[in-house]
């Protein structure tokens, strides 16, 4: 399973860990990733996503899951995100139309 964000794309880094004697070992650093169930309003119900840490703050600040959808690109988003986020904009169009 890859170490990496549904929401956010984010992923491994590879860096050096240097000692105090300055001794370089190569190391991958993994994001910090957190099971969560996430809420959309426009839905109205919730879905289970494995995010990193920052991509939950980064949610909240955009006001919820549909909002930080809607405004996030496809490439950053895993299948399940993008289909979750087509299925919101048909919604909140469907919605507006009404």
């Amino acid at each position: 399973m890859a170490r990496r964000c549904e929401l956010t794309g984010k992923g491994a880094q590879v860096g050096n860990k240097v000692s105090h004697a300055n001794n370089k070992t190569k190391t991958r650093f993994l994001p910090n990733l957190c099971n969560v169930n996430l809420i959309s309003d426009a839905m109205g119900q919730g879905y289970n996503f494995r995010v990193s840490a920052i991509a939950l703050k980064s949610v909240e600040h955009a006001g919820g899951l549909d909002a930080f959808l809607v405004k996030a690109h496809d490439e950053n988003l895993s299948l399940k995100a993008r289909r979750l986020k087509k299925s919101v904009e048909k919604r909140v169009a469907a919605e507006k139309a009404a």
